[in-house]
């Protein structure tokens, strides 16, 4: 069957999304024109248009720990919080068809931002401007759909296994602009072959690095590639483009020799040296009622109290409001914008770390670990971590990233590529509203669900399980 995509899977993101209203008017309002270049340099700078992940992963993980009466009552007593329950207890189903939150605005604003890249790469062939100048937005372009993709292959397909990754299925593989196309999935391993060749073909058009965090660049495709890589089990390569990034990119900010974190004197994103490509979650900031991110006691315990990420970045539950209590994610709203959700200097060093440790170097692996934690405490605080073996060193690198990039979603990623590994495999569960939920290693609920609303649209789009 074949289908207008445009108009299905981009319908709901083209009423909120600034980058589809930009291609509306080259179409149509004649403010912009395709056949002028510059005006592609335009499209890439309106970031809303590319910056776009899902907001559906941190919810889903085991950082997060929903108990407070308010915010349980606040969650359930409106259909729009629907998808965030669902996430949070791993259920079948996150957008109720009928309902009015049937659509999955995340899904839509990554395929809108895959339309725009689509649009760009096309159409920049036939514009005026040089072969170099055409070169450089389309590796811009490309880049940000490969983002696109792997956040989207992490949501709605399998983890990464090379044995099973030819028949797993993946997702729509859109790479053109033309008005009918089918929606069946590729495979798993389709779209992770598309995230690596846009990412490779693109490097040597982009500059090493951008003005802003929000323009890809040399060192965010080696650091989407070093991401890519890690889900892919590879560490070898992975290891190998985090070296290439933290050449270009690599300096750390101090959170020792800060009291208190401002929208003054905290990097913002698109200037943050540790951000190598700005991305942010659909939906924007989660840091207000009832929505704001308590953190389970476990990750809490992890952290501890001398951990400059626990004293910045987390607050009693009384600042989030009444009825709150625990620890709350409080970054976004202590700098006032959304959390960058993009490849990190951090990242970098911790996928290096893991290449050691899983490489029988535990020294090498501790050695970035510390490099890193150095930077998260007070002078005073500070007491560098050792391993006793290379598996203890495997440990403490997970653990260390879990205490990085708690809120960020990465975690998530995390759980699925370690669900079946034996010294990270267990079984979760989260009590919610009185019923208790489990997620067990080999459970389909490590997949979430496309919505019904678009199988219903789109028949030979195949459901998860």
């Amino acid at each position: 069957m074949k289908i207008n995509y445009k108009a299905i899977v981009f319908a709901a993101a083209a009423l909120v999304f600034a980058g589809c209203k930009k291609y509306v008017d080259i179409k149509t309002q004649g403010n912009l024109v395709p056949n002028q270049t510059i005006n592609y340099r335009y499209l890439l700078n309106n970031t809303s248009a590319f910056e776009t992940n899902p907001n559906l992963f941190d919810m889903a993980s085991d950082d997060i720990n929903i108990t407070d009466a308010t915010q349980v009552s606040s969650l359930t007593g409106s259909l729009s919080y629907n998808y965030y329950v669902a996430s949070y207890t791993w259920q079948p189903v996150f957008y109720p068809v009928g309902s009015t939150s049937e659509n999955d605005l995340n899904w839509n604003a990554s395929y809108a931002v895959i339309l725009n890249c689509n649009t760009i790469i096309n159409e920049l062939p036939n514009s005026d401007g040089t072969d170099q100048e055409k070169a450089a937005l389309t590796a811009e372009a490309k880049v940000h759909r490969a983002d696109a993709y792997l956040a989207l292959v992490n949501a709605y397909a399998k983890p990464y296994n090379a044995a099973t990754a030819g028949t797993d299925l993946g997702l729509p593989l859109l790479t053109t602009q033309t008005v009918s196309q089918s929606l069946k999935r590729a495979s798993v391993q389709q779209i992770y072959n598309q995230i690596l060749d846009d990412l490779t073909s693109s490097i040597s058009a982009l500059p090493n690095t951008q003005a802003y965090n929000t323009l890809p660049s040399k060192a965010s495709a080696y650091a989407e590639l070093a991401r890519c890589y890690l889900y892919m089990s590879n560490y070898a390569e992975a290891n190998k483009y985090a070296d290439l990034a933290l050449s270009l990119r690599n300096t750390l900010n101090d959170l020792g020799a800060i009291t208190a974190i401002t929208s003054t004197n905290y990097p913002r994103r698109a200037a943050d040296p540790e951000v190598i490509l700005s991305k942010i979650t659909q939906g924007g900031t989660m840091a207000f009622t009832p929505t704001a991110f308590k953190l389970s006691d476990e990750l809490l315990t992890l952290l501890g109290t001398a951990d400059q990420r626990y004293n910045l970045f987390t607050v009693p539950g009384a600042t989030i409001g009444t009825g709150y209590t625990g620890r709350f994610f409080y970054k976004e709203r202590a700098i006032g914008e959304t959390r960058n959700v993009g490849p990190s200097v951090p990242e970098m060093m911790l996928i290096k770390a893991e290449y050691f440790a899983r490489n029988n170097d535990a020294a090498n692996a501790m050695l970035w670990v510390n490099r890193l934690r150095q930077k998260r405490f007070k002078p005073a605080d500070y007491v560098a971590l050792t391993a006793t073996s290379p598996a203890d060193a495997l440990t403490k690198v997970i653990e260390e990233r879990r205490r990085e990039f708690f809120g960020r979603m990465l975690r998530w990623w995390d759980m699925r590529r370690l669900k079946n590994e034996a010294a990270f495999q267990k079984t979760y569960t989260k009590t919610f509203n009185g019923t208790t939920y489990t997620l067990t290693p080999n459970s389909d609920r490590y997949v979430f669900p496309i919505a019904q609303s678009l199988i219903n649209f789109n028949p030979e789009l195949e459901p998860n399980p």
